[in-house]
């Protein structure tokens, strides 16, 4: 159901008052969005497993504890990152793989690997 006029003005009236008063949390909430916060904490669950494998593989002969501590922090990492590569979703994925993709070495050699592809690319439809 759309908003009526005086639902509308209203809103404007607020979204204006709100830029006016806090500019830094209008700016940071346009900017946030869920593939972002979903990425960001793939990210540093990432960096958990990284910690986790360190710590697993660094005291697991000497202290069985710690060991076990750093297998628990990759099982919860891993636990982080399917949670939200769930939140992500198929469409999110791709974003976040496409984006990773540009900024990689494979990025700086340019189109070289879709003119390769294209050379052997067979049109089966002729």
């Amino acid at each position: 159901m759309p908003l009526s006029d005086e639902e509308l003005r209203i809103l404007h009236e607020i979204e204006a008052n709100l830029t006016a008063t806090d500019p830094a949390l209008v700016q940071q909430v346009s900017e946030t969005t869920l593939y972002r916060h979903a990425t960001r904490a793939i990210k540093w669950a990432v960096v958990g497993f990284i910690a986790g494998l360190v710590l697993l593989v660094a005291t697991f002969t000497k202290v069985l504890v710690l060991g076990f501590v750093g297998f628990l922090v990759m099982l919860g990492c891993l636990l982080v990152v399917e949670r939200n590569a769930r939140k992500l979703g198929k469409a999110g994925v791709e974003n976040m793989t496409a984006s990773w993709r540009s900024r990689s070495v494979g990025g700086a050699f340019g189109s070289a690997s879709q003119r390769w592809r294209d050379r052997f690319h067979r049109d089966d439809s002729a």
